[in-house]
């Protein structure tokens, strides 16, 4: 278990502030004095394989931390209330301008990484996305830069989080 691990960071109960907020299973965490329950679990997060004419798959520059200025597919978190087609078509449109024509599900894969300091878990799932268009892309919101790359052209060591490097990968098995 990593020092960033939340049952390592989180030192005080977030109802009550209590200090009696210790680990009750490898997952949980309970506070003796008010008996509130911690999970850790995963957050929901989708990510795009999205093809030119050419077969080539667009990648993204990080604009943010973690990992900022690394490989990245497009994609980001499941919003409260949101499925996860519904928050591919959102992150593409906020990312890059890109309109879903169609998608579909390809597979999941867990990922953790640190953010500030805390080991954030997250259920990484991944859809093959056919854009309505590819003219006019544009990086915004959390995105520095995109571009269309073939197999050959990726350096893999760029792509930092094992979950999107194990969906690049596929991507060129297919």
């Amino acid at each position: 278990m990593q020092p960033t691990h939340p049952l390592k960071v989180l030192k005080f109960c977030p109802k009550c502030g209590s200090p009696a907020f210790v680990a009750a299973s490898e997952r949980s965490l309970k506070c003796s004095d008010c008996g509130f329950h911690l999970f850790v679990n995963s957050a929901t997060a989708v990510a795009a394989l999205v093809p030119n004419k050419e077969g080539k798959l667009l990648l993204t520059t990080r604009g943010v931390e973690p990992d900022y200025g690394k490989l990245d597919l497009p994609g980001g978190f499941v919003d409260p209330g949101e499925t996860a087609e519904e928050a591919i078509e959102r992150e593409l449109l906020e990312e890059l301008g890109l309109r879903v024509k169609s998608l579909e599900y390809v597979g999941a894969a867990p990922n953790e990484y640190v953010f500030s300091g805390f080991s954030v878990f997250t259920h990484d799932m991944v859809f093959r996305v056919v854009p309505e268009s590819v003219d006019g892309l544009k990086a915004m919101d959390d995105i520095l830069d995109f571009g269309f790359y073939d197999e050959n052209e990726i350096n893999l060591d760029l792509v930092p989080a094992p979950s999107i490097k194990k969906f690049v990968k596929q991507f060129f098995e297919i």
